[in-house]
């Protein structure tokens, strides 16, 4: 960043004298809303002198005060990064970060890390993969779990309150210097915000009484995660606006899987929310997803416009619309039921139908193992036929809600017996929606083997065990000719070629009902 463009005081930091330990020279990075001066060991986070409406910085009080805020939110994320708030002193020509005297500024203490390992650059290098993204599934929906809970009487979450800032972000990029095109983009995504928003209403007023309105991140984008130390760090905690950070945990859920569509990776994006949902179980938030994504991605195209404007001293001209105009389209709902004996890939094959279809995933070993903690049922009950039927009970409420919601749910279970697979069936013909079967199949060694290594690894969420296999070998009751039929299948290297085919069946069975 060149000198020139930088206020004077802030161009004086970049000297290296200027700091109270080792630096060799100071890098600059700047946002719409502060700078951070890179130098030595530590980065300085510095708020501008602006008012943004939602954000106002406007006075030095101000400022302190938001420093103090940013630090102590941010050591829920990250507390090895966060160090102190310091005083920035001496002179606007001299200043000193840290010295003794009158503040002239403030600034947030962080413990510097490369910029390579920022989740967007490495996103941008092609190196952001599963299992960044698994550990940071994992790690969010644990954030979520312990974060505290709107009280009763306060106003985040409102169904009204989430309504006016989701149509402030259209408003304010329809008032900018945008095209006739993109106006009339803007005009639609407005409508639907409010359709959208009237159909989900009940749901988010809902949510909000029985607790998922949450003091979250609040700016939970790509740029905001770092990979240190081998796990996921969130960092830079919205701190300016409580009425943005407190908000329903799928609206957080939605900040990811929005950025890591933008970025051009809508497998990695399903995938994050298949783990979510896999530790959270918060299935009936996927009803919002589509709401929340688009009101994501409308708020970072704000943000683009004022920081180009900032840039250039010009407002921006027409932002990215892509993402909110494609999540805005009519989703068309389906139910897949997967079928095998334990062992035979089942759970892999789900998850790349997860990814390519942009899916969502009820799982039987991770639903069964929450009904019965549920319950205090122990091992000895778990893969029995009475208890197995009522976590098929579960799983076809759950996938009964998110076909409702216009998602394909797939049914990640063995479904060994004809009537746990017609259910599914029944249940896609009652709500007119496509159904398919998906058949993983594999030699008895094979899977005994797998099961074996399995067990060895800890891993995976499965608690069957050769002995459970055996059992599924004498109750399994084969496909029957009309389901052999119809069923995709899936050999032990399918390497996703069932999600392939099961996409396109997909599309043709919706293109012969139209």
């Amino acid at each position: 960043m060149s000198p020139g463009h930088l206020p004077p005081f802030v161009a004086a930091l970049r000297d290296p004298a200027c700091y109270p330990h080792p630096v060799d020279r100071v890098e600059v990075i700047e946002t719409h809303i502060s700078w951070v001066l890179l130098a030595g060991e530590f980065a300085y986070k510095l708020k501008k002198p602006v008012d943004l409406g939602f954000a106002d910085f406007s006075t030095l009080e101000r400022r302190r005060h938001f420093c103090d805020e940013e630090l102590r939110l941010n050591r829920r994320f990250a507390p090895g990064l966060y160090v102190a708030v310091v005083p920035v002193t001496g002179s606007a020509r001299r200043p000193a970060m840290g010295g003794e005297g009158v503040a002239l500024e403030y600034a947030v203490r962080m413990r510097r890390f490369p910029q390579s390992c920022l989740f967007d650059v490495m996103a941008r290098r092609g190196e952001l993969g599963t299992a960044h993204v698994d550990s940071l599934a994992r790690r969010v929906a644990g954030l979520h779990q312990a974060a505290a809970v709107a009280a009763g009487d306060a106003a985040y979450g409102r169904p009204e309150e989430v309504l006016a800032r989701a149509l402030e972000n259209i408003d304010a990029l329809a008032r900018g210097p945008v095209g006739d095109r993109t106006r009339d983009t803007l005009a639609a995504l407005r409508r639907w915000t409010i359709d959208e928003h009237a159909r989900l209403a009940p749901a988010l007023g809902k949510r909000r009484d029985t607790g998922f309105v949450r003091e979250g991140h609040g700016d939970l984008h790509l740029g905001n995660i770092a990979w240190i130390d081998g796990a996921p760090v969130p960092f830079d905690a919205l701190e300016f606006s409580a009425a943005l950070r407190w908000s329903d945990v799928m609206a957080e859920v939605a900040f990811v899987v929005m950025d890591l569509l933008a970025h051009g990776l809508p497998r990695l994006a399903w995938r994050f929310l298949d783990g979510y949902l896999e530790v959270t179980g918060d299935y009936d938030g996927v009803a919002l997803l589509r709401f929340f994504v688009v009101y994501r991605a409308l708020v970072r195209a704000k943000v683009a416009a004022i920081r180009a404007s900032q840039d250039s001293g010009v407002a921006g001209g027409d932002p990215d619309l892509s993402v909110p105009v494609e999540v805005s389209r009519a989703w068309q709902p389906a139910i897949v039921a997967m079928h095998g004996l334990s062992g035979s890939g089942k759970s892999t094959v789900a998850l790349q139908i997860v990814e390519v279809l942009g899916a969502v995933r009820v799982r039987s070993d991770v639903e069964r193992k929450r009904l019965a903690a549920r319950r205090g049922i122990g091992p000895d009950t778990l893969y029995s036929l009475a208890f197995t039927a009522d976590v098929y009970a579960r799983m076809e409420e759950i996938a009964l809600a998110l076909a409702r919601a216009g998602w394909t749910a797939v049914v990640d279970a063995a479904s060994l017996r004809g009537v746990e697979r017609d259910r599914f069936a029944e249940l896609a013909r009652d709500l007119a929606c496509p159904f398919r079967l998906v058949s993983c199949e594999a030699p008895e060694t094979a899977l005994r083997a797998r099961i074996d290594a399995r067990i060895r690894a800890g891993t995976d969420p499965s608690d069957a065990t050769t002995a459970v296999l055996t059992q599924q070998l004498h109750w399994q009751e084969p496909l029957r000719p009309k389901e052999r039929e119809t069923a995709l299948v899936a050999g032990p290297e399918d390497n996703g070629k069932a999600a392939e085919a099961l996409r396109m069946a997909l599309a043709s069975a919706r293109s012969e009902t139209d």
